[in-house]
């Protein structure tokens, strides 16, 4: 399953150090110039588990691979860009091809560092971007209605269907209001806001980047933040993306741990981030463990068996037969399969099992 967060914001909010240091690397430029990012960059980051840690010892596997989870670093959008300013169009379209928002929000005062608009205020950056955002989602919206509209009085009920399911996003647009507030209630309704490709329908997780004294208790601008996440439905989390990109440079789990405890915090920015996104995204882990590896594997909520057998392969979906399943807390209390198995808690399980996140799961499956 490859799903991937958006890190979007104004110019020089410090989202490419984050990306740097999202993907431990320094392939994202970053420097004191409005869009400095121009391409998209694109980087995929292991989901902090400790539970696969777990199972991996228990099980002795030679490898341990953890679920992952795209970033895609988008430049810096600023007030117009959904009329074209500062090559807006193309940066819109980058923002269309994600499945979430990470909206990054300068929350520090830097003399040395300058802000688009002069001053710091997170709460206006993150109107500007919505806003911009809204007006495209209102212009495509109004094409894609022209276009259906004609079509449904043919007389043809999917068409008329979709138009009907438009209007009730077009009343939401044109109220001010970010076209994630509508959700679908069966598939069709899931396929054609899924080929509506609305920007404000997107999941978005609001990131406040702080300067280092405020990374571990936040400060006025982030509370301001928190708060108006809460009101829109949202989440925010705060972090400080230098002292971040300083931590992805170490390169040992204890250097980090004690880089962590001087600075006061108790996990890094970074995690939190990666499992909000997770989250953000609907999704969940089942594990497979054996002598040469344990796999976090990456699937939707409420996933049925053989869809999470799919994750593997495609085969097993077609050729699903059984599911061989073990909770994760009784893998560990019984030390692994084969003290499961004589405790008793290995379940076979078939199509319509729904999955629990932390199942450690054996497929049989025949093609």
């Amino acid at each position: 399953m490859n799903l991937n967060c958006g890190i979007v914001g104004l110019p020089n909010v410090g989202k490419s150090t984050l990306f740097n240091a999202l993907t431990a690397t320094a392939s994202a430029q970053a420097a004191n110039f409005p869009f400095c990012t121009i391409e998209p960059n694109v980087g995929k980051v292991g989901v902090p588990d400790a539970r696969l840690d777990v199972i991996s010892k228990i099980g002795g596997s030679a490898k341990t691979i953890p679920a992952q989870l795209e970033f895609v670093d988008i430049a810096g959008l600023v007030k117009g860009a959904s009329k074209g300013e500062g090559l807006g169009n193309q940066f819109l379209g980058n923002i269309r091809q994600t499945d979430a928002i990470i909206h990054v929000l300068r929350c520090f005062e830097d003399s040395d560092i300058t802000h688009v608009d002069g001053s710091v205020d997170p709460i206006r950056d993150a109107e500007t971007i919505e806003t911009e955002l809204l007006i495209a989602d209102m212009e495509s919206l109004d094409k894609q209605i022209d276009n259906v509209s004609r079509k449904a009085k043919g007389g043809d009920k999917e068409f008329k269907g979709q138009h009907e399911f438009m209007l009730r996003f077009k009343e939401v647009l044109d109220a001010g209001r970010p076209a994630r507030e509508i959700q679908p209630e069966n598939p069709d309704e899931e396929r054609w806001a899924k080929q509506m490709g609305l920007l404000t329908a997107k999941p978005i997780l609001y990131v406040c980047n702080v300067n280092e004294e405020e990374a571990a208790t936040g400060n006025d601008w982030t509370a301001k933040v928190e708060a108006m996440a809460t009101e829109k439905g949202a989440k925010a989390v705060t972090i400080c993306a230098s002292i971040e990109s300083e931590i992805a440079q170490l390169d040992t789990d204890e250097e980090k741990k004690g880089f962590l405890e001087t600075m006061g915090l108790d996990e890094a920015g970074l995690d939190k981030i990666i499992r909000a996104g997770f989250d953000l995204l609907g999704l969940q882990n089942y594990f497979t463990v054996g002598p040469k590896e344990a796999r976090s594997w990456v699937i939707r909520k409420e996933a049925k068996a053989p869809e999470a057998a799919g994750a593997i392969h495609t085969d097993f979906t077609k050729g699903f037969i059984k599911a061989e399943v073990i909770a994760y807390d009784d893998f560990v209390n019984n030390n692994g399969e084969q003290g499961a198995k004589d405790a008793g808690k290995m379940r076979q399980e078939g199509k319509e099992y729904l999955v629990a996140d932390g199942d450690i799961i054996l497929f049989r499956f025949n093609v």
